[in-house]
């Protein structure tokens, strides 16, 4: 019998090394396939909008409902997330941004990807209508169908699959103030006004930093040719500009005082001058540096409106949180 070649031998030990590691990874697979860092975001939103459905002089803050509206709002963002991988899986592999994903790195299966994301959405958008409501229910379905169905297969199409999938992912204040008032406020229509424009800055200089990998993989979310350079500066300057007088708008609705209206005017110039420097200079440098700024501008405007209306309720969301966890 012929000696095994030795490095038929090597690849045969980094195998057998390998599997133990998948499968003791694979629970830290499936949290990965829900996008905790992008949750995080969808749990701030959420709340503020969960802020700006309540009544200004309510007695007490209902805080467990709070709780179910993000817990629930999380479970379909999650399942959302899942299945955008799922439909994705060929394509993420394909790039060096996405192809360690557990799904397109092949340490998942696709029909359990696919189940999994089933089961988190179709929990999440029960768990909403019997605990919470209706509304907040349905807009949460909305937003995972017209994900899915609507923005997933326009990334391989046109490039204003971005203008369409901020709709979908500007909805978590809706369903936060839904889940509040059972109604949708003003000012939860600002905050809808706010995420919207400010997915585009976000996206474009992800799109900016990854460009050749979108490429690559037949994403359309640049256009080719020289309107590639013009497509950015619309795409991330004008709606960074148009965040400046959005963001006061709680202040003119009388949901804010003037401290807010300082530091939403610091935030958003701030963020505006980050996505006018992508669109002049149009380096990876200039994109790596409004990602960064677009990570920070949103918590901190978001915390910072959320403070201004309830301080005290923020104070008894995080107490009941932790007195949660710590049983």
């Amino acid at each position: 019998m012929a000696a095994t070649p030795p490095v038929a031998t090597a690849v045969s030990r980094v195998g057998a090394r390998r599997i133990p590691r998948v499968r003791a990874w694979t629970g830290a697979d499936y949290w990965l396939l829900t996008k905790p860092r992008v949750n995080f975001l969808i749990v701030l939103a959420t709340a503020a909008g969960f802020y700006a459905g309540l009544p200004v002089h309510a007695d007490a803050f209902p805080v467990m409902r709070l709780v179910h509206t993000v817990l629930g709002t999380l479970l379909v963002a999650s399942g959302a997330a899942t299945l955008n991988q799922y439909l994705e899986r060929r394509f993420d592999a394909q790039m060096r941004r996405t192809a360690r994903r557990p799904l397109a790195a092949g340490r998942l299966q696709p029909a359990a990807v696919l189940c999994f994301g089933v089961v988190l959405t179709l929990s999440g958008a029960l768990y909403l209508a019997v605990v919470v409501n209706t509304l907040a229910s349905l807009l949460g379905v909305v937003t995972v169908a017209s994900y899915l169905a609507v923005y997933t297969p326009l990334k391989r199409k046109t490039p204003l699959c971005t203008v369409l999938g901020a709709f979908s992912g500007a909805m978590p204040p809706l369903i936060g103030c839904a889940a509040a008032s059972g109604r949708l406020s003003a000012e939860a229509w600002t905050l809808y006004g706010v995420l919207f424009l400010w997915q585009f800055p976000h996206f474009m200089a992800i799109a900016w930093m990854y460009r050749e990998d979108y490429d690559r993989a037949g994403y359309m979310v640049l256009p080719g040719g020289a309107s590639r350079e013009r497509f950015l500066t619309w795409q991330s300057a004008l709606p960074a500009m148009a965040l400046v007088p959005l963001s006061l708008m709680p202040t003119f609705l009388g949901d804010a005082d003037r401290a807010y209206m300082v530091g939403a005017l610091l935030l958003s110039s701030g963020f505006a001058w980050y996505a006018a420097q992508l669109a002049v200079r149009r380096s990876n440098k200039s994109a790596r540096r409004l990602l960064v700024a677009s990570i920070f501008y949103l918590p901190a405007l978001l915390l910072l409106l959320m403070a201004e209306k309830r301080p005290q309720a923020i104070e008894a969301w995080l107490g009941a949180l932790g007195s949660t966890l710590s049983h």
